[in-house]
């Protein structure tokens, strides 16, 4: 039986959103980000897009590049709304469904041809169902597995639906720029280069010898992705890994205390959205990002238990921080918690004394939630806030 793989990417959808929910931005170059000197762009409308603006790039840059953009703050809670939404009709079409992230999923379609009809009927059926729930477009690429259903659905977007089950792949990608190729960031793309490998035909016109001599087991990975070759199964996903809390500063900040301050309060909002979904983390990440070479560190521990309660993270957190050099200048400060457990599977808790601080903390911070829910946020700041 031939394997089915689609990848459904939603089109710009966080502008998307926007420019549904308000029609005066409809038409209009949307971009959705931050405005202020390190802002940045998580998504721009097509309308913006021909401008030369994208994801990831500094504000102050797609300013300069479409003057008229209208830019929007994000609704992450929205986004994550609708894209619930879209993942639930992905499962009426296959039981086999990997998110990738919030507006794109692979699904193993393989033998639903009876079901549904040809992939190609298949995949205009999944859009039409899209639109007719969310009143917005996808892109679809199919083919034989992961890897080219991926690349294909980037390659008529709009509203594309890019057919790749057909036998010649290998030549059909030769012609391809290496920057499409998974695992090729500017670094290994400069490496690359300098071996005057610089599209796919290229590496498969090398061999994997010489790949793998100079980039190790990555190198063999790239020589069989550049034929087409890639045997990952769809794998459904297993549910939320990390919540995380990061944010990119107006201005630079140095030393312990004015991280530790921003810290703070980044590890009562881990903690309040542990609480909001029942789950405890079992380990805390610290994040930071330097000023100078925008040289990004993180640093982490794993626990026996996991948290839920604020002052417990940040106690952790602190440990961390001192792992780090906090007296250069830093733009971007950040805490997540990790491997994260359903309330009831959190089977150390039982171990603890009933009386114990994190078990008093858990409860005074639940019923701060609560008091919260009832008469407004801000009534109630946890220690630090």
């Amino acid at each position: 039986m031939q394997r089915i793989i689609f990848h459904v990417d939603m089109d710009a959808f966080f502008a998307a959103i926007e420019q549904r929910d308000n029609p005066k931005l409809r038409g209009k170059p949307v971009i959705v980000g931050g405005t202020g000197k390190r802002g940045v762009v998580a998504t721009a409308s097509y309308e913006a897009r021909v401008f030369g603006v994208g994801s990831a790039m500094p504000s102050i840059q797609a300013k300069e590049r479409c003057p008229h953009g209208i830019f929007v703050p994000p609704r992450m809670s929205v986004y994550g709304q609708v894209s619930k939404e879209i993942m639930q009709i992905f499962g009426h079409f296959s039981p086999l469904v990997e998110p990738l992230s919030i507006d794109e999923a692979f699904l193993d379609l393989s033998g639903t041809e009876k079901l549904f009809g040809p992939p190609q009927k298949t995949a205009k059926r999944l859009q039409e169902e899209v639109f007719k729930a969310t009143k917005l477009t996808c892109s679809v690429g199919i083919a034989e597995n992961k890897f080219l259903a991926k690349l294909c659905s980037e390659m008529n977007k709009p509203k594309g639906i890019t057919n790749f089950l057909f036998s010649n792949i290998p030549e059909k990608l030769k012609p391809l720029p290496l920057n499409k190729l998974w695992g090729v960031g500017p670094k290994t793309l400069k490496k690359l280069n300098a071996l005057n490998l610089k599209t796919f035909g290229d590496i498969q016109r090398s061999d994997e010898e010489t790949m793998v001599e100079h980039f190790g087991a990555h190198g063999q990975k790239l020589f069989h992705l550049a034929y087409g070759r890639d045997e990952r199964e769809v794998t459904p996903g297993e549910g939320q890994k990390s919540i995380g809390s990061e944010m990119t500063l107006s201005e630079d900040i140095q030393g312990t205390k004015e991280v530790t301050k921003y810290i703070r309060r980044q590890c009562n909002e881990v903690a309040k959205e542990l609480r909001k979904k029942g789950l405890r983390g079992r380990g805390v990440r610290v994040k930071i990002r330097y000023t100078q070479g925008f040289i990004t560190k993180t640093t982490q521990k794993t626990l026996e238990s996991g948290l839920q309660d604020s002052t417990s993270i940040f106690d952790i957190a602190k440990q961390l921080l001192a792992r780090l050099d906090l007296n250069k200048p830093m733009r971007l400060v950040g805490v997540t918690a990790f491997e994260l457990t359903q309330e009831q599977e959190q089977g150390q808790m039982s171990l603890l004394d009933k009386n114990s601080k994190q078990e008093r903390r858990e409860k005074l911070e639940a019923l701060s939630d609560k008091i919260e829910a009832k008469f407004g946020k801000g009534v109630m700041l946890p220690p630090g806030a």
